[in-house]
């Protein structure tokens, strides 16, 4: 265990900070990827090199309790651990979903609860870097939660999700307050029937019931700091613009749906409802592999998937981040994966085929991932970004008789610049509206700009390029032509 202390000790300074309440270029978009779990550090830090190569920011891995377990393995610390020193090294944010493996396991009754609470904590204790935790993963469904139903045919799994959620927030809160604890990680779709052979709750019921167990309760802390959701299509053919106004799902395009359902649920008690801060930390559309890279798959692909080809796969993702990115209380998306499973029956949802090579989407989505940091994936109602240049450089006067003047510009986000050169008697002898994007210092040539003799000096206004606000001014300095 001296090294493990040691390794953790060494990234205890590397944690992240506590998602922010905020949708727009700040939403951090990234993937669900466990291919950077590795007990190599050199492999790790291969891994999320891949994975930061197509924009991503942000990675959810999983670490599967298995009972009686109230630690993680040393083993599993270290892997952790890996992962966190790469993810420091490309500025990418580390989600941990703490879950059992599936339904036999499912963490139910007092020394279960215990386990799996203190398994969580001991998680954060030992890997300080880590402050993102998703509690469970979808509860609503028998694949990873049974009982879903009681005998009478009540809702059983939301109830007993709730007395494992509230006792693992506070354990994590105790070993580290700073880690932001993450609760739901619902599936999209459930049949709310029991006795059908596949008993599963809808997101509908599972939060309605999740809200009235929690007031029951008689709880007054909260039991989650945010909420995941897996906002999956039908199939990957389906778009993420189709909405479910008269069914008890849940897809990307029922944003408004799912937070009215959290302030039903919780608002006006400890916990917040309406406002909880959403993070989306699975979302796949799978691609059919080309010809070319047939051989690096087997099996067959299940009949509902419904995959589509690479060019609709990066259309359909741009399209599902710019959603989110308008949709105010969602802080990040997760993709469902960066790299392909080789196995049909699995994943085959990456940007990268089985073999770690970019598909065609990949290129599109680095492009979308790119264009929100800069504040312009989408318009987006009642969104205004404020920017400043963060440099502005207009040239001398005598530069401008030499026809190689130019203005030398920056900005935080994506921005439209207007540059006129003004007399001082008001008149504008010249005017230009340049786009610069993000963190690009950009050159603008004014070419033969030789304006009469008298006094002048540059202006500038800058404005977001997509969602403005007020334009940010800046005037030069005077200065004479002869």
């Amino acid at each position: 265990m001296g090294g493990i202390a040691a390794l953790s000790a060494a990234i205890a300074t590397l944690a992240f900070a506590p998602a922010a309440h905020t949708g727009g270029p700040q939403i951090s978009f990234g993937a669900a990827e466990d291919i950077v779990r590795q007990g190599d550090p050199a492999v790790a830090r291969q891994k999320m090199a891949q994975l930061a190569a197509a924009g991503f920011r942000a990675v959810r891995i999983t670490s599967l309790w298995v009972p009686p377990a109230t630690a993680p393995t040393p083993g599993e610390v270290t892997t952790i651990a890996n992962v966190a020193m790469a993810a420091q090294a490309y500025g990418v944010t580390v989600y941990v979903s703490v879950f059992a493996a599936g339904s036999k396991t499912t963490p139910l009754g007092p020394d279960a609860i215990s386990q799996f609470s203190q398994y969580a904590a001991s998680l954060v204790r030992q890997v300080p870097a880590i402050h993102n935790v998703i509690v469970g993963n979808e509860p609503n469904l028998n694949r990873f939660w049974l009982p879903q139903f009681n005998p009478d045919g009540t809702d059983a799994a939301a109830p007993a999700y709730l007395a494992l959620l509230a006792p693992t927030y506070d354990a994590i809160k105790a070993a580290n307050s700073t880690v932001t604890v993450f609760g739901g990680a619902l599936a999209p779709r459930g049949v709310d029937k029991p006795n059908t052979g596949r008993d599963t709750h809808s997101p509908t019921a599972f939060i309605r019931d999740l809200g009235l167990a929690y007031r029951a309760s008689g709880r007054q802390a909260p039991i989650m700091d945010a909420f995941a959701f897996h906002p999956y299509g039908e199939a990957s053919n389906v778009s993420p613009d189709f909405a479910h106004p008269n069914s008890t799902a849940i897809g990307l395009a029922d944003y408004d749906k799912l937070v009215a359902l959290l302030a039903t649920a919780f608002d006006e008690t400890a916990q917040a409802g309406s406002s909880l801060p959403i993070l989306y930390d699975e979302y796949g559309v799978e691609s059919t592999p080309p010809s070319g890279k047939a051989s690096l798959y087997t099996g067959a692909e299940p009949t509902t998937t419904h995959p589509v080809d690479e060019t609709i796969q990066a259309a359909t993702y741009a399209r599902a981040l710019g959603l989110a990115f308008c949709q105010p209380n969602v802080i990040g998306m997760l993709l469902f994966h960066t790299q392909d499973e080789a196995s049909l029956p699995s994943w085959q949802s990456g940007v990268y085929y089985a073999d770690g090579t970019p598909k065609a989407s990949y290129y599109t989505i680095r492009d979308a991932v790119q264009r929100a940091r800069g504040g312009s994936l989408a318009r987006c109602d009642g969104l205004t970004l404020d920017v400043t240049p963060s440099v502005l450089r207009f040239p001398k006067g005598p530069a401008l008789k030499t026809g190689k003047a130019v203005v030398v510009a920056a900005c935080p986000l994506d921005c439209a610049i207007t540059l006129t050169l003004v007399r001082t008697d008001g008149k504008t002898v010249w005017t230009r509206k340049v786009y610069s994007l993000a963190g690009v210092t950009t050159r603008i040539p004014l070419g033969k700009l030789r304006p009469a003799s008298g006094q002048y000096a540059f202006n500038a206004s800058t404005e977001q390029a997509v969602n403005p606000s007020a334009p940010s001014l800046r005037q030069g300095s005077t200065f004479a032509i002869q």
